[in-house]
């Protein structure tokens, strides 16, 4: 199975739908997408996902199906203590890479900018969420990994559309990296695609592997000016 996470486009937070901007970006994934092969579209309950995953639910004739579990991620501090940078995972990610922190270290969680933070219940309900989803379609977590209850002559596709933080979130409990590690290292830009995928085989579980990781060429180059050529 192949799960390609989008981030919805640029949105207007007040309203949780797209600007004008988004929406340019949401029509650009759609083209990116159609060859995908996609069989089913999930999209985050929040308004701007659900905005971006139209284009590309109109344009392949499929239903979208929603899910409150990867609805964005929120931070801040617990018990009102001060939180570096008011909890924000990206600046504590940046932070713990100038202080010479590993943010590849299993205990993140009790370090002094995450042990306050009211991120790591949002973190819970995304990992929670995720593997439940999972289990649903055949690909049940054994410790850190995937038994496969399923056998696919070829990969199913799932379009997933969400958001940068709970996206990072799950990509980074699928692929058993510290979710610090994954703030830092992928800064995921609107509407951009990250794909993963799961082997096809029934059996003992296998590791999953990254297909491609935050490309967010169609909105750079025009898709290649497909539409602009139209």
């Amino acid at each position: 199975m192949r799960i390609i996470f989008i981030r919805h486009g640029e949105p207007d937070y007040e309203k949780d739908d797209l600007t004008e901007t988004g929406i340019k970006q949401a029509e650009l994934v759609a083209e990116r997408l159609k060859d995908e092969g996609i069989d089913e579209i999930w999209s985050s309950t929040q308004g701007r996902a659900l905005h971006t995953a139209k284009f590309t639910a109109d344009l392949l004739g499929l239903p979208i199906k929603t899910t409150d579990f990867i609805r964005e991620i929120t931070w801040g501090t617990v018990n009102g203590e001060k939180i570096f940078a008011g909890g924000h995972p990206w600046d504590i990610a940046d932070e713990m890479a100038k202080r010479g922190m590993d943010l590849n270290d299993p205990e993140w969680r009790s370090n002094q900018f995450f042990a306050n933070n009211l991120v790591l219940e949002c973190i819970d309900t995304v990992e929670q969420g995720i593997d439940q989803w999972l289990s649903e379609l055949g690909y049940k977590r054994n410790g850190l990994y995937y038994d496969h209850l399923i056998e696919e002559q070829d990969h199913r596709t799932i379009a997933f559309f969400c958001h940068g933080g709970s996206s990072s979130a799950a990509i980074a409990h699928i692929m058993n990296l510290p979710f610090p590690y994954v703030c830092g290292m992928l800064h995921i830009e609107f509407t951009g695609i990250t794909i993963l995928r799961l082997d096809k085989t029934k059996g003992p579980c296998t590791l999953p592997c990254f297909e491609l990781a935050n490309d967010d060429t169609h909105v750079k180059e025009g898709y290649y000016h497909r539409l602009s050529d139209k």
